[in-house]
């Protein structure tokens, strides 16, 4: 998930990857449950603002945060771990060519609207997300779908990928068979998506009244994804409210859950946008927990006696480059000129590491025989003068009001890669955009020519790694070679997994020999509790479920 997910000249691309690689209180807070005095109000702050009430429309953590304690997919993973369990679907399986899934439900189950959950709900949900038109084609606001399942029942614009998904059917009440074309790497772990959530039928119908509509990059969202009311899932927590005055999402505890029952009767979602601020707030006690404590503070707070969790390394940062965006990154010698040494020394927590390539090192099919490009200013100078691209100006995007588990500081990571660039002779122009939903809307769209992302893996499969952004023509890249997209998806339909883990490392390597843009660090990111709570379980792919916790 970009948590994030996602999301004219080749020579001046190598020399900026050369430095890029070089360089490399609210009022419901409080009260007492009719249970013993307790606090039953949790308050959790995240980094950013969600984006959407509707995760389908979603690709970035802070949103899938609050929507996954109220949606449930066909799949989970298990508490804190990446294994695939059991979601909404009890049990699955697939043909040999893995071309037929099929799931058998949950019995009882309810959504929040007190539909009934059954086979006919499961398809309701893919067949409208199949049948999206206009600016719901949109890769910045289908971006899972599509990642997923292909393009749409009619693609509208010519560069969205051909459908994968091919039919949905109710074989009975309690089971439900997805069709597609083709066996992919996606699955089964797409079905376990968030964004792929099953929602009421019910609200669904009221969803396809409105319409998402785009301005040049600018993209309004439909106004029941931007209000609580309307939308409705089946989770342990149902939406009830969202300030963005206050920048609360509130949700209440779902009594009729077909699970077990949150242990809290209500939980807030709070955005502080800086490190700092949400550590004063813990400390203060206005908060219950937060996400991305900085790495400075973490013995801090431990010796405070704070619940201090650090999450296992399942993410990559690193600076994108849009050629279409600047014609100038066509050109590989612009690609390379950042000390990613000293970003990952002086920025990142204990436990970071340099990335060499698009994967961490902890899934399989990284490879140890990539190209490797040492920090070399004076390299990068000579490089783009070769080219004639010195004199270069180049726009770089970043983005403010948030923090994210691969990126504690953007701010500060921007000024030392600013640095970087301008010592190989690169002039950077800045341009800082709100993350949500400017940021992720205009980096995706592919309007600018750098920027700085990353992604924590959705599922443990490389290809949701590199088959995210390199498997096809994608606007966030802006380029195409065909001996990229066909390396990346060599692995993609094969059954066994040591074949597959070879053909990722292949991938890998034909990747970095073309360098589309700098992988520049994994790190572990750490997550903070106060000291009167349980907390729940935390998770590397960042999918902490919420109902979990209590207070002492």
């Amino acid at each position: 998930m970009r948590i994030f997910k996602t999301r004219a000249a080749r020579a001046i691309t190598a020399a900026v990857a050369v430095g890029l690689i070089a360089t490399g209180c609210a009022s419901e807070r409080d009260g007492d449950n009719e249970s013993g005095g307790k606090k039953d109000t949790f308050v959790f702050a995240g980094a950013g603002d969600p984006g959407s009430l509707d995760p389908a429309l979603a690709s970035d953590g802070e949103t899938f945060r609050v929507t996954r304690q109220a949606f449930e997919a066909l799949l989970e993973h298990e508490s804190g771990g990446t294994k695939l369990v059991g979601g909404l679907a009890e049990t699955w399986s697939s043909n040999d060519a893995g071309t037929v899934w099929t799931f058998n439900l949950r019995k009882g189950v309810k959504f929040h609207d007190g539909e009934a959950f059954n086979a006919a709900a499961v398809c309701a949900n893919y067949d409208h997300w199949f049948n999206w038109k206009g600016t719901y084609q949109s890769s910045a606001v289908s971006y899972y779908w599509q990642t997923i399942m292909g393009g749409f029942a009619k693609n509208e614009d010519p560069e969205t990928p051909e459908a994968n998904y091919k039919s949905c059917t109710a074989k009975d009440e309690n089971t439900a068979v997805i069709e597609v074309k083709q066996p992919s790497a996606n699955l089964p772990g797409g079905f376990s998506l968030n964004a792929l959530a099953i929602h009421s039928p019910k609200a669904i119908k009221e969803y396809e009244k409105q319409e998402a509509t785009a301005k040049g990059d600018a993209i309004t969202y439909p106004k029941y994804s931007q209000e609580a009311g309307t939308v409705a899932g089946t989770g342990p927590y149902k939406i009830v409210k969202w300030n963005k005055g206050n920048k609360e999402v509130t949700l209440e505890r779902f009594d009729d859950y077909w699970g077990e029952k949150a242990k809290i009767k209500n939980l807030v979602f709070r955005t502080i946008d800086t490190e700092e601020g949400r550590r004063q707030a813990l400390q203060a006690g206005d908060i219950d927990g937060y996400d991305l404590v900085a790495p400075a503070d973490v013995k801090t707070l431990e010796n405070e006696g704070y619940v201090v969790p650090t999450r296992g390394v399942f993410n990559l940062f690193y600076v994108g480059m849009s050629q279409s965006a600047n014609p100038a990154l066509k050109k590989k010698e612009v690609r390379q000129a950042i000390d990613k040494e000293n970003l990952v020394k002086t920025q990142l927590p204990e436990g970071g590491k340099v990335a060499d390539q698009f994967m961490p090192d902890t899934i399989a099919g990284y490879s140890k025989n990539v190209t490797k490009y040492p920090y070399d200013p004076a390299a990068s100078k000579a490089l783009l003068k070769k080219a004639g691209a010195q004199n270069l100006t180049i726009e770089f995007c970043y983005p403010t009001e948030v923090t994210r588990p691969y990126m504690p500081a953007p701010q500060d990571l921007f000024e030392l890669m600013k640095a970087d660039l301008e010592k190989a002779g690169i002039k950077v122009r800045p341009k800082a955009m709100k993350w949500a939903p400017d940021y992720l809307d205009a980096t995706e769209a592919g309007s600018c020519a750098l920027h700085m992302l990353g992604w924590t893996g959705d599922f443990n499969d490389g290809y949701n790694f590199i088959g995210t952004w390199f498997a096809g023509f994608d606007k966030q890249w802006g380029f195409k070679d065909k001996k990229v997209f066909d390396a990346v998806n060599a692995g993609s339909k094969m059954g066994k997994a040591e074949e597959r883990t070879a053909a990722y490392q292949k991938a890998n390597e034909a990747i970095m020999d073309y360098l589309p843009g700098v992988p520049i660090s994994s790190s572990p990111p750490a997550i903070a509790f106060g000291k009167n709570v349980n907390p729940p379980n935390v998770s590397p792919l960042t999918q902490e479920v919420f109902a979990e916790a209590s207070f002492k």
